[in-house]
């Protein structure tokens, strides 16, 4: 099928936007939208790295980080349900209520950590709340990203598609930004024992005016260009979670698997690790914890550039070809990092980090493109947001856990390298099995050619 003509507003076919007004407004939404999602998760990873084994924990003594830790991952156990949801009922009745409504759940349950009493004021209640808070964050987060990536994807024209799905992907540094900073700040304005007591707390409450700003942002977008063709037609999926896994299960396996080999490297910050292990008092580091903060702050602003360079790429020289740069400058950051991390210098941590964060970038900008294009217009929300959940239950939910238990049976990091390594390569192998679609037309009009399979080796779904 011949490309269509483009007219002097901008695309206007399925899938693409017609203004430049309209399309700055989509990115703008949901660039503010997931950057305040992240934010609300990514603070939780970093109080855990910081706080909340001592707070919330502190009867397990010696395991109280790991425990900490590991209520980090049991929110990516609830992620699948909330994309099963998210999914389901963004096939069915929209992509923009649900980016809404899962806004929404994550801000008040972020907002209501901020005010949870500590072990020490209402005893075990203390930690079963904070954990079933983090459950809602992580049936919220299941939701979010599907959501996001299709109104950026499907907004955009089709030789930007790239570029505009990398909106909704450096939301993730953003958040992670804006988390570390602002943790960072509260160390300087709550030192020592204040930052304990309350100081700890300000961020989480600061996601009340976050959420507001975002609801209004998103409120503000038309739905998807695809859904709403679809719904014109009434050719909404009944049943689109039976339909995916029936004609695309083993798509929605490698998929998962090309995200997680990004995501348990990524949760070495994002997951509140390096700043646990590099600020732990009786570990071989024990920095301060404010210049640490400043460190992984300075190493969001690299994997947001990175993130967003890899998505521009991804539209010149395909997503696979783009990937496969991104998983070998992954490998060297792997490499690097604990020996720059270990010399306790922030300069050479910030360094590790930084050089980590470019390879992290290459992997994870050119991922909401890739997605979109793998999945066909009726189930697209389902596929990509349960392959992400999935890839993200295999990849960051207990990568902070297993490395702590790692470090801690052999008594070295060069036992998380290898396991951050074999993550990666198994990224790599996932991505070599799928053939490149970049530029694939997105729209309802194009199933059958959507459905053939992007497996390599495959003829159909």
């Amino acid at each position: 099928m011949s490309t269509p003509s483009v007219p002097a507003g901008g695309f206007t076919p399925t899938g693409t936007i017609a203004s430049h007004t309209d399309r700055r407004r989509v990115v703008f939404a949901t660039v503010v939208g997931t950057t305040v999602e992240w934010y609300d998760f990514f603070i939780y990873a970093t109080a855990v790295g910081l706080v909340f084994g001592e707070l919330f924990f502190a009867p397990l003594g010696a395991n109280s980080a790991l425990v900490a830790f590991a209520t980090v991952g049991i929110s990516f156990l609830f992620r699948p349900l909330g994309a099963f949801l998210a999914g389901h009922l963004g096939d069915k009745y929209g992509r923009k209520p649900v980016l809404m409504w899962t806004l929404i759940m994550m801000g008040v349950a972020t907002a209501l950590i901020g005010v949870l009493p500590t072990y020490g004021a209402i005893g075990i209640a203390a930690p079963v709340l904070l954990v079933l808070l983090r459950i809602v964050q992580g049936i919220s987060a299941g939701g979010e990203w599907g959501g996001a990536v299709l109104m950026a994807v499907e907004h955009a024209p089709r030789p930007r598609r790239g570029a505009f799905g990398a909106s909704p992907q450096i939301g993730v540094p953003l958040g992670l930004l804006l988390a570390s900073g602002v943790m960072a700040l509260m160390t300087l304005l709550a030192p020592g024992d204040q930052f304990l007591t309350w100081g700890w707390r300000i961020p989480f409450l600061l996601s009340v005016v976050l959420i507001l700003v975002g609801y209004y942002v998103r409120r503000r977008v038309e739905e998807s260009p695809v859904f709403a063709e679809l719904s014109e037609r009434k050719e909404e999926t009944k049943m689109p979670i039976v339909q995916l896994f029936r004609r695309h299960a083993l798509l929605v396996i490698i998929a998962a698997l090309v995200f997680a080999g990004n995501n348990a490297v990524g949760y070495m910050t994002t997951g509140g690790y390096i700043q646990g292990y590099a600020t732990n008092p009786e570990g071989p580091l024990a920095l301060e914890r404010g210049p640490v903060l400043w460190a992984v702050t300075g190493s969001a602003v690299t994997w947001l550039l990175s993130t967003l360079a890899a998505g521009f790429i991804s539209d010149r020289i395909g997503r696979r070809t783009t990937y496969i740069i991104g998983w070998i400058l992954q490998l060297v950051g792997v490499f690097t990092l604990f020996p720059l991390v270990n010399t306790g210098d922030i300069g050479l941590l910030f360094l590790g980090l930084a050089i980590l964060t470019i390879g992290l970038g290459f992997t994870y900008g050119p991922q909401a493109a890739l997605y979109a294009e793998l999945f066909p217009a009726s189930i697209r929300f389902s596929g990509v947001s349960i392959s992400y959940a999935i890839g993200a239950i295999l990849g960051g939910a207990f990568a902070p856990t297993i490395a702590t238990a790692l470090v801690q049976a052999t008594g070295t990091t060069m036992s998380v390298t290898w396991y951050l390594a074999g993550m990666t390569v198994l990224g790599l192998i996932a991505t070599l099995l799928l053939r490149d679609r970049s530029g694939i037309p997105l729209g309802p009009d194009h199933e059958a050619e959507q459905s053939v399979s992007p497996i390599r080796g495959m003829a159909k779904a």
